[in-house]
């Protein structure tokens, strides 16, 4: 495969190329907190905002909550879809039963079915952390599935020719050819799994960083509700790099074509 040639915008670092986007990103920050001053926070109220809820402590308090929904509901949506999307693929019975239902509810926005599930279980932590396991486990399972219908039959074929009984298939031909698409699954729940922390923390609770943003615009206080969104943003992208990690450290192996 030819290389291809390096052109001008190839050679900026990409550091500068983040420094330039933040610097739009700010641009258009400003520009529309002075168009638009009743809607958008001045970088500097919203920075005053954060010290503000930092120092007193309320800011980590609502992380801390929200964090351990989204990390909870996550993970045991995770440990959960492994199996059953192996189950779908491997149990033709049991795909028939478990899978239309799985289309029809992943096709539900969580906000339909969060207020049935609070009525259910009360507006604490159990019900938060359901309605983030329900939206994250039918996100990763359809994803995983799909890796686990992908492998190449040619290897499993090509085991049992050599004597490989079906544990060893299974562990040392069917998992390591769907660990790519189970990393990809585990970012796609966690950025559901941050989606729809909203939709449960907006309808009952006393902590969370929804229910910050929600009490902040019941008093209008639009540096709180711009602190609270771009703080969402950023737990979002640190999930996604530990996830890119994870993708890196265990699925070096394969092949990659870089961009």
């Amino acid at each position: 495969m030819r290389q291809k040639k390096s052109t001008l915008w190839s050679r900026i670092p990409n550091g500068v190329w983040l420094l330039i986007s933040l610097g739009v990103a700010l641009a258009l920050w400003l520009f529309a907190a002075s168009t638009w001053p009743a809607v958008f926070a001045t970088p500097a109220m919203t920075g005053k905002a954060f010290l503000s809820k930092a120092a007193s402590g309320v800011l980590w308090g609502h992380m801390a909550a929200s964090l351990s929904r989204v990390l909870t509901g996550f993970a045991i949506a995770f440990v959960v879809a492994i199996p059953v999307a192996f189950l779908m693929a491997w149990y033709e019975p049991f795909r028939h039963v478990v899978e239309p239902w799985i289309q029809f509810i992943r096709n539900i926005p969580p906000l339909a079915y969060v207020f049935l599930i609070i009525a259910a279980l009360g507006i604490g932590q159990t019900s938060k952390v359901t309605v983030i396991f329900i939206a994250a486990f039918l996100v990763m399972v359809v994803t995983i599935y799909q890796g686990v219908k992908g492998v190449d039959v040619t290897l499993i074929k090509a085991a049992r020719v050599l004597g490989a009984s079906q544990f060893d298939i299974f562990f040392k031909v069917t998992i390591p050819a769907t660990t790519p698409f189970i990393l990809v699954a585990a970012r796609l729940g966690l950025s559901t799994s941050m989606t729809t922390l909203m939709a449960s923390e907006i309808v009952g609770g006393d902590k969370g960083i929804g229910m910050m943003i929600q009490q902040a615009n019941g008093y209008y206080q639009m540096d709180v509700m711009l602190m609270g969104i771009i703080l969402l943003g950023i737990i979002g992208i640190c999930f996604e790099k530990i996830v890119k990690y994870m993708e890196r450290r265990f699925t070096g192996w394969q092949e990659t074509i870089q961009q």
